[in-house]
């Protein structure tokens, strides 16, 4: 309950007050007056007290409370989860400043320490005074919220008028200057910035729909008792894991990087030419990268997700709907990985005409999205879910990919046949796929540890076959990643 219904309303709650907010302020920052984009950035606190407020009186009156005697404290979780959203919130404009000016390594070390700090204070709780419930996971999620903020904090107190603050040129000297300011004959905030945001705030609740709908049926329509739900959370955070530390990095870096590079609203033949051959050169490549990640996890992931869940959980998690549901989840995770490069260049690039015209086409599919995950799920269970989410995110990438043909059609560069392996590298993931489904068949999972272990070496020689014809079929590929290209053309664009 703690880690889905609870975690619902604080990821809900973060999302509608700020994702708009950042999709704007991230956009083409070499003319960017930062002192109204900071004072625009404020904004998401308010915002934030209103949706806490407003979801948190939805979660304690219209959903079903559940009984304080198997979820003790119910109603202090709601309260701190929605608190420790604000408490999130008030650190926006320091990471919006960061993630503009590619602070990569603040980042990684700040989101590092809080998540340390809160599992090493779940574990002492938990230990310690297991009866306090959910004061237990509240604690350790506004532990989690004041270590992510101060991290920002201090750096910043650190870093600003430091020499390498003025080597760099930065935009903002004092910490004052972090604060709203009020410039005497000047508009509070950049309208045109605001204007883009009310734009993608109007997408941001459909976003999450399709983002998290699955969860939003679950906690409001009830179909699935609270035992699925358990079960279902397990396998989606697990499934999740490759998607929150690799493509979700990639996402929001891209994002950046092309929102520098090329200018929103423009389209390729009115940019400069350099930079639509680096961008389009950019694209291809991680668009192949992405997909032979994705690839790989579904190949391998299909095969082994019994084993991976008997290991992690026992046979509580391995002999029910878990495997089917991890294996589904493998696939999802190539639909999210091909989604997330491609949205993060259509996202980039869309004029705000476009992206109001994009908010009709979402409300469609948020709808359609809802009434096939409810009817799904009656046929099929949790495995509906995930179907769903996959149906979803298929009409997505062909939005993102109509969007990106269409970008560069007057253009020579075609990005998009990063989509397009190698056909001898695609037989050999057919070829692994066939030996590790025979594998699993027949040594897997009531057989033993040693039949285990003959099923993990297959996998593994499987793998080291394919990533020996990775690198001999996907040369430019690989050169792109060893010599870090991409990290040069990130400085480019800065």
């Amino acid at each position: 309950l703690a880690s889905l219904r609870l975690t619902l309303l604080y990821s809900t709650t973060v999302f509608l007050a700020r994702e708009a907010f950042r999709r704007a302020c991230l956009s083409g920052s070499a003319k960017r007056n930062w002192t109204k984009t900071i004072n625009l950035l404020w904004l998401t606190v308010p915002l934030g007290v209103f949706w806490s407020v407003f979801l948190g009186l939805i979660w304690l009156h219209l959903l079903e409370v559940p009984d304080p005697s198997v979820v003790p404290h119910y109603q202090a979780g709601v309260v701190a989860f929605g608190l420790s959203a604000i408490i999130e919130l008030l650190g926006e404009p320091l990471r919006v400043l960061a993630q503009a000016h590619l602070f990569v390594r603040l980042k990684v070390i700040a989101e590092s320490l809080s998540i340390a700090s809160k599992c090493v204070l779940t574990v002492i709780l938990v230990v310690l005074y297991p009866q306090w419930g959910l004061y237990i996971f509240s604690l350790s999620q506004l532990l989690y919220v004041g270590v992510l903020v101060m991290c920002y904090v201090t750096y910043f107190v650190m870093f600003l008028g430091s020499p390498e603050a003025t080597k760099k040129t930065f935009p903002i000297a004092r910490m004052k200057a972090l604060l709203p300011n009020l410039v005497e004959g000047e508009t509070f905030v950049n309208w045109k910035e605001a204007w883009l945001t009310w734009s993608f705030f109007k997408q941001s609740f459909l976003k999450q729909i399709l983002t998290e709908g699955e969860r939003y049926v679950m906690t409001f329509l009830n179909v699935l008792n609270f035992g699925d739900q358990g079960v279902y959370d397990i396998v989606n955070n697990l499934g999740s894991l490759v998607a929150r530390f690799i493509f979700l990095p990639i996402e929001e870096s891209f994002y950046v990087f092309f929102a520098k590079v090329l200018e929103r609203g423009k389209s390729a033949k009115d940019q400069k030419q350099d930079d639509v051959a680096m961008a389009a050169d950019v694209l291809e490549l991680l668009l192949k990268l992405v997909l032979l990640i994705g690839l790989t996890i579904t190949v391998f992931g299909y095969a082994y997700s019994q084993l991976a869940l008997d290991i992690y959980g026992g046979s509580i998690l391995s002999s029910g709907t878990g495997p089917d549901l991890l294996r589904c989840y493998s696939l999802y995770v190539l639909f999210l990985a091909i989604n997330g490069v491609t949205e993060c260049f259509t996202f980039a690039l869309m004029c705000k005409e476009e992206v109001d015209r994009y908010n009709f086409v979402m409300l469609a599919l948020s709808f359609t999205f809802l009434c096939i995950s409810y009817f799904l799920t009656h046929w099929y269970g949790s495995v509906g879910f995930i179907l769903a989410n996959c149906f979803s995110m298929g009409i997505r990438i062909a939005h993102s990919i109509h969007f990106i043909y269409d970008y560069f059609k007057e253009s020579t560069y075609r990005p998009l046949t990063g989509l397009l392996p190698s056909p001898f590298l695609v037989l050999v993931y057919i070829i692994s796929g066939v030996i590790t489904g025979f594998s699993e068949a027949a040594f897997c999972c009531d057989k033993g540890w040693m039949a285990r272990l003959v099923h993990i070496s297959m996998g593994a020689l499987c793998f080291a076959a394919t990533i020996v014809t990775m690198f001999c079929t996907e040369t430019k590929l690989i050169h792109f990643v060893r010599s870090q290209f991409l990290s040069r053309y990130m400085k480019k664009g800065t």
